[in-house]
């Protein structure tokens, strides 16, 4: 095999179907390794395979003809680069389980009355058995057989082998016992007696081990798939973000509306107040006020003028722009951020499953027990009968039930105990990197504080009355859509329940402020530079209290009316009421905060200081921010991040660990590992507690379920443990992880409100 080099030209992300666990993805990579100038890594959670290639050496073709060599299946993407559209995809494999699921369910329950309750064994009841546990282990089974096979002809093994083989042992005994040892003969019953002796053992069979168990794994793997069919969905989502049409102004001046597929560098497009600017461009004409928070996180509003450029998916808050396209497309900067967002999932190892681990090694070593078992009491003299039953015995002691249950039922509990807390929980692969998480950064805007505008303060000059002053100011600000001038306006309707004031002449000063008429005076708001044109200077005690405001990253907005400045009226986003707390909550798990935000230093540090964050990133650009949370992992910290925005949606994906605030975007809560669905931030400490705890839970439940393995497998091959007693041992083990996990419903939150 030769070893790629720097000069490995193309790159090309396979989506691969078929993939059951970690074992798969190792054995695609591998298999895509093994070509002449081939550099691969298979993420199963992801279910790409990101390859760089040379071309002049292999061709995409034979990448795709390589992973179906090992058993799967991949497609070509449509371009380099563009993540596969859910309609691209051939099947939907939570679909098909369910339909197993469904069917195996009905057929299992009545198999399992009647296999363990003697007063519903009628005459025969034992042949019914058989026909309700057959079509489950086979055709409800496949999907776990087939793998098997698979991982047979590789000469591996994973989780679906212990199940194939432990449920087909389960069935082929039986069926043995039923046709050839007696089990199948009128008045057979099937009691609790656990102990029995060697002549006895040939009477029972185990039809509802093999029925359940594959009722139960399947349960497991279906709410697996469709939380894993949902990876890709942070992409498609992102691009969503953007117009889906765009408005030319012809040369004569006639506007025509197409899709945003047919706009072209150069096009003159317009933007009317309220709608989405359909790509990345040069202002032309207008004056506007641009929400961009959802590419920038800055929480306000940046003006725009002839000159200044404006990108795509950002709201027009204001005024008519006239904007000519310069970037459209893959160049964008939407969908800049979208490569972002997949190259940080793609380079994001899955954490390989412990029960997966273990397997590789342990179905092997359990066959070859019970070969010997079985050669060694042929030898030693004793019957076919009792010589099958011991080898059975060794095979369903280590049947997978409990293994299969320990991770779902622990998550299944986990996840549902979070969703009445407000917490989403992924997937299991998310708890490995709750326990080791030792640095949390917090996006500011939406995050840490509200996202939104508000009056902090009204700084009266001497003389003035602070409530007159908001109430005239107030009614100025409503007639502005400006989010200062909301919030202005919004503080002067609360304190004055008997209206605002009456306006006229209004007038939007771009980039300055507004003026008008309010209850007879000529009325002024916005940057001291638009006041002095009124010959109204601020005087010192303002002009200080200005610049104390503004150190603070605080908004301030000088208003006068009569030639006179009357007050400052401060705005600033401020922290959540919750803020404070569940930054102590996070220290208290022994995580550094850090506030990382794309506004400027002293916004950010006076926010810090606020909530108790000690550490600030400020002056972060978007891609900066992916870049951020990479330099804080190579420094050696395991790294969560918080955020709500499209901005944080690399960075999210980057981190070892993301969690989005629910009241953010659909892009951000798709590409982290849990949601906090209320908004509050004290959710991501409740949230990494429960995931650890889950975490421990599962821990526990493998641990045992493997030490059962380990104390009882031995005394089967002694012949002391017949399959009765091992399939007891396996239902106690089972029942253990249930109640284990079940546990799990008494979790509480520490919030003091």
């Amino acid at each position: 095999m030769s070893t790629p080099t720097d000069h490995l030209a193309s790159q090309l992300e396979l989506p691969v179907q078929g993939m059951t666990c970690a074992s798969c993805a190792n054995r695609i990579e591998r298999r895509l390794n093994k070509l002449d100038g081939v550099e691969a890594t298979v993420n199963y959670a992801t279910e790409k395979a990101a390859v760089r290639f040379d071309p002049d050496t292999v061709s995409p073709d034979e990448l795709v003809e390589a992973v179906e060599a090992a058993g799967y299946r991949a497609t070509l993407p449509a371009t380099p680069g563009t993540p596969p559209t859910p309609e691209a995809q051939d099947d939907d494999p939570s679909r098909a389980l369910r339909v197993r699921l469904i069917g195996s369910a009905l057929l299992s329950v009545p198999l399992l009355l009647i296999s363990m309750i003697p007063a519903l064994q009628f005459e025969y009841w034992q042949w019914l058995a058989l026909q309700l546990a057959t079509p489950v282990v086979f055709w409800a089974g496949w999907p776990f057989h087939r793998v098997a096979w698979l991982n047979l002809r590789h000469g591996t093994a994973s989780m679906d082998t212990l199940i194939s083989v432990g449920t087909l042992a389960a069935w082929a005994w039986s069926v043995a016992a039923l046709f050839f040892l007696g089990a199948g003969e009128s008045g057979m019953k099937m009691g609790f007696d656990l102990v029995l002796d060697r002549s006895a053992a040939t009477d029972h069979i185990y039809l509802e081990a093999a029925g359940v168990v594959t009722t139960l794994i399947l349960a497991g793997r279906y709410f697996e798939t469709r939380a894993k069919r949902r990876a890709g969905a942070a992409l498609h989502a992102l691009m969503a973000l953007g117009a889906k049409d765009a408005t030319i102004l012809n040369a004569d001046g006639s506007e025509r509306l197409v899709p945003i597929e047919q706009l072209q560098t150069g096009d003159r497009f317009v933007v009317r107040p309220g709608e989405r600017i359909a790509t990345d461009g040069t202002v032309t004409d207008g004056h506007s006020a641009v929400d961009e928070s959802l590419l920038t996180g800055e929480s306000v509003p940046v003006e725009k003028a002839p000159g200044d450029t404006v990108v795509g998916a950002s709201i027009n808050a204001g005024g008519r722009l006239v904007v000519e396209a310069t970037r459209v497309g893959s160049d964008t900067a939407l969908a800049q951020i979208a490569r972002l967002v997949e190259d940080a999932q793609t380079g994001k190892a899955p954490v390989q499953r412990l029960a997966d681990r273990i397997s590789g090694i342990f179905v092997p070593i359990v066959l070859v027990l019970a070969v010997a078992t079985l050669g060694f009491w042929l030898g030693d003299g004793s019957s076919v009968a009792y010589a099958f039953s011991a080898a059975v015995a060794v095979l369903i002691i280590a049947c997978p039930c409990a293994l299969g249950l320990a991770t779902p039922t622990a998550l299944l509990v986990g996840t549902g105990r979070g969703a009445q807390l407000g917490l989403l929980i992924k997937g299991p692969e998310v708890l490995e990197s709750t326990r080791r998480v030792d640095t949390i950064v917090l996006d500011k805007t939406g995050t840490v504080t509200t996202g939104q505008m508000r009056l902090i303060t009204v700084v009266p000059a001497a003389g003035e009355d602070p409530d007159h002053v908001l109430r005239v100011v107030g009614a100025l600000e409503a007639a502005s859509e400006h989010p200062v001038a909301r919030a202005i306006a919004t503080a002067a309707r609360n304190a004055a329940p008997e209206g605002l004031l009456p306006l006229e002449g209004f007038e939007n000063r771009e980039g300055l402020g507004v003026q008008g008429i309010v209850d007879g005076h000529a009325v002024v708001a916005g940057r001291p530079t638009l006041l002095q044109e009124w010959a109204m200077p601020l005087e010192d005690d303002l002009h200080r209290q200005l610049e104390e405001q503004q150190a603070q990253g605080r908004t301030v907005i000088a208003a006068g009316w009569d030639g006179q400045v009357r007050a400052l009226l401060v705005v600033a986003d401020t922290p959540k009421d919750s803020s404070r707390e569940a930054i102590a909550a996070l220290k208290g798990l022994g995580l550094r905060p850090v506030l990382l935000t794309g506004d400027n230093a002293a916004t950010a540090h006076a926010v810090a200081r606020e909530v108790g964050i000690d550490e600030v990133i400020a002056d972060v650009l978007p891609a900066e921010k992916a870049q951020v949370v990479r330099r804080l992992q190579d420094e050696g910290r395991v790294v969560a991040m918080v955020g709500d925005g499209v901005n944080d949606a690399p960075a999210l994906a980057q981190s070892d660990l993301g969690l989005a605030i629910g009241t953010g975007t659909d892009v951000a809560i798709e590409a982290s590992d849990l949601t906090l669905v209320s908004g509050d931030l004290r959710g991501a400490a409740d949230a990494i507690r429960l995931s650890r705890r889950t975490l421990r839970t599962i821990r526990g439940n493998l641990f045992w379920a493997f030490a059962y393995n380990v104390v009882l497998i031995p005394v089967a091959i002694a012949g002391l443990l017949n399959p009765i007693l091992a399939g007891a041992a396996m239902a106690l083990s089972s029942v253990f992880v249930l109640t284990n996990s079940l546990r799990l419903r008494s979790f509480r939150t520490q919030r003091t409100t």
